[in-house]
């Protein structure tokens, strides 16, 4: 099983590809002739996400996670059996906005890319799988969790984290587990989601999921992530309809606007639950709410920070832009791994050499799941699998389950209170 390779971290994990043979026809510069030779090579990668827009703040810290899993690359020797060829990072904007991620992946599969990651934004990325299709270009995704991503029968797409349905079922499983143990079992939840694929999909499947447990879901309101200002309204009628337990789904500066509208309204709540929550697993979002967030929860994929090499890759990040890293750039940082490894099995940037290789990864993740990165024959990641987390003095902890637990969970959690 291969190992992550962080930058600037000990002397080495090194970059421990075989030495094989190996033509490189589209992504590489420097010496001619279709061989990847000396370290004048390039491979390009293509990172597309929200650099601009409602999304920028992840977007950018995903841009940098993918482009200090190139620095590590590229200081480890760059992808040995390719003669030490170095990867470069050709970064798109996406905007959050579907048509512009098409034609942003179009753009830097026309310069080069042999293979994209990104894109945060699940209607960006069901287009950018489209293009990645069309093309035959391997694309990565860190974040995106639309089921419907890949249920096309797409060859190319990989998706590293819990796709929809597996967030939404263990989200409400984890509602049902905690709430039960805690001697006061959910029985109405409110539902708030963004309206896009990803929200939409999570509402879906953790309804199913929730009524199977025995509960009662209503009242269930969308809302549009780019242009929402306020949420008094929408809580206002979750106060009103009774409901003891609200599920939010969206982004973080969404999400940030939900944790001051339910400390406006105080609607009487047990707990706010995110389920794949931009925000509320965060370790900037304590900080922006103070006590508004206090004792919110979050099923969501995490960073594992039991983990001396993803403790590395949070120092470095810390150091390099002086934040603190999100779980969504360490998935960044994770899908180019995928690649780099893939490069260095395949010995070959040839796309359909490069997608096998990619689909027979075994590689160690920086995120809390259950094994290695391995796609199963959708493209996707077999051992991807959220945990719970909550805002417990003013930052975020593990509390379930109990084998990724720091901390016991706080249930009730009545925000207010």
């Amino acid at each position: 099983m291969r190992k992550p390779w962080i930058a600037a971290v000990a002397v080495a994990m090194p970059l421990t590809l075989a030495a094989c043979g190996g033509s490189a026809p589209p992504g590489t510069e420097g010496t001619g002739g279709g061989e990847a030779g000396g370290s004048g090579d390039t491979i390009t990668i293509g990172s597309l996400h929200p650099l601009s827009g409602a999304f920028a703040a992840d977007g950018q810290q995903m841009d940098n996670g993918a482009q200090l899993a190139v620095d590590a690359v590229n200081e480890a020797g760059g992808i040995e059996c390719l003669d030490g060829a170095q990867l470069e990072l050709a970064s798109g904007d996406t905007q959050g906005a579907p048509e512009v991620g098409q034609s942003e992946a179009q753009r830097l599969i026309q310069e080069g890319a042999v293979a994209l990651v990104g894109t945060y934004n699940s209607a960006v990325s069901q287009n950018v799988a489209a293009v990645a299709e069309r093309n035959q270009v391997p694309f990565v995704i860190d974040v995106s969790s639309a089921d419907e991503i890949l249920q096309q029968g797409y060859q190319y797409t990989f998706r590293l984290q819990p796709s929809a349905a597996v967030l939404a079922q263990r989200g409400a499983q984890y509602l049902a587990e905690v709430s039960e143990q805690a001697g006061d079992p959910a029985q109405q939840v409110a539902i708030l989601h963004e309206q896009g694929p990803f929200g939409t999909a999570i509402a879906q499947g953790f309804t199913a999921e929730a009524e199977s447990q025995g509960m009662t879901i209503g009242p269930v309101i969308s809302y549009d992530p780019a242009s929402v200002s306020d949420f008094t309204t929408q809580i206002t009628a979750v106060r009103e309809a009774g409901a003891d337990v609200m599920m939010v789904a969206g982004y973080y500066r969404d999400g940030v606007l939900v944790a001051n509208a339910v400390d406006t309204v105080q609607p009487g709540l047990d707990a706010v639950w995110g389920v794949a929550n931009g925000a509320f697993d965060t370790p900037q979002f304590p900080g922006e709410v103070g006590d508004a967030g206090e004792g919110f929860f979050d099923a969501n994929y995490r960073l594992d920070m039991t983990n001396e090499d993803t403790q590395a890759l949070a120092e470095l990040y810390r150091e390099t832009h002086g934040d603190d890293i999100r779980t969504a750039a360490v998935l960044s940082y994770d899908a180019v791994q995928v690649i780099a490894d893939a490069l260095g099995r395949a010995c070959s940037t040839d796309p359909t050499e490069l997608r096998d290789a990619i689909s027979e990864t075994e590689l160690d993740s920086l995120i809390a799941q259950d094994g290695p990165i391995a796609f199963d024959e959708t493209g996707e990641n077999e051992n991807a699998a959220p945990i719970l987390m909550q805002v417990v003095d003013g930052t975020v902890q593990q509390v379930f389950p109990s084998e990724y637990a720091e901390t016991e969970p706080v249930y009730p959690a009545s925000p207010n209170s």
